[in-house]
C-alpha cells in the first residue's frame, strides 16, 4: 500500500460529483426530543467520478489511471473543483490563521477554515501544492526562512516565530483519496463513447 502523488484527470475531475460527508448518531427520546452526537471530529469526501465521463477516451483514462491504483489499493490525489484553495482562486499569504507563536513552536499545519459565527470547522490541509503556498508573519509575506511538507501540510520555520506572532497562509490543494471499488463496470455506448456510472472515490483521513 502506497500513496501517489499523481493527480486524477482534470477534465474528468471537473464533472464529478460529491463533497463532504458526517457521521451523526440521532437518538429520538420518549418525548420526541432528540440527542445528537457526532461520531466524527472531520468530515470525510466522497465522489463519484463517472459523471466525468464523456467519451472512449475519457473511459481509456479511468481504466488505466485505475489499473496502476491497483484498484483501492493506492492512494492518489483529487482536485475539488469547488474547494481547492484556501480563499480566492489565486491565493494570498492572509487566507487563513494557521497558528500563533510562541517563541519555539516551529511547524505549523496547514488549515482552512469552515464558517465564522458559531462553531467554525478547521480542517487540516494535508495535500498542499508546493509551489502554491505562500506564508506571512504578522501581515508580512515571510519568501524565505520556511518549507512546506507536500505529505503533511506543515510548515516549518527555520527560526520559531516570536511570541503572539499571527502565522497565516494561503494556498491551493488536493484531496487525499483512493477509489472505493475494485471493479469498474465499464458500458460502451457508441462507437466513440462510454459510460461508467458508478466509479466511487472517498477520501483518505489522516
Amino acid at each position: 500500500m502506497a500513496f501517489h502523488a499523481v493527480r486524477f484527470p482534470l477534465d474528468i475531475a471537473l464533472g464529478a460529483r460529491g463533497g463532504p460527508e458526517r457521521k451523526t448518531d440521532i437518538i429520538t427520546l420518549a418525548s420526541g426530543a432528540e440527542e445528537r452526537n457526532s461520531r466524527w471530529a472531520l468530515s470525510r469526501r466522497r465522489y463519484n467520478a463517472g459523471y466525468g465521463v464523456k467519451s472512449r477516451t475519457d473511459m481509456q483514462a479511468v481504466l488505466a489511471f485505475f489499473e496502476e491504483r491497483r484498484g483501492r489499493f493506492h492512494g492518489f490525489l483529487w482536485r475539488d473543483g469547488l474547494d481547492y484553495s484556501s480563499g480566492a482562486a489565486v491565493p494570498t499569504p492572509t487566507d487563513q490563521t494557521i497558528g500563533t507563536g510562541d517563541g519555539s513552536a516551529a511547524h505549523f499545519q496547514l488549515t482552512k477554515q469552515y464558517g465564522a459565527s458559531f462553531d467554525p470547522f478547521l480542517r487540516p490541509i494535508t495535500k498542499p501544492v508546493v509551489g502554491s503556498v505562500r506564508v506571512a508573519v504578522d501581515g508580512v509575506e515571510a519568501t524565505s526562512g520556511w518549507l512546506v511538507d507536500a505529505d503533511t501540510g506543515i510548515v516549518e520555520f527555520a527560526t520559531a516565530p516570536s511570541a503572539d506572532a499571527v502565522i497565516t497562509a494561503g494556498f491551493l490543494f488536493d484531496v487525499p483519496v483512493r477509489f472505493d471499488i475494485d471493479r469498474l463496470e465499464i458500458e460502451l455506448t457508441s462507437f466513440d463513447g462510454a459510460e461508467a456510472p458508478n466509479i466511487p472515490l472517498v477520501e483518505i483521513m489522516p
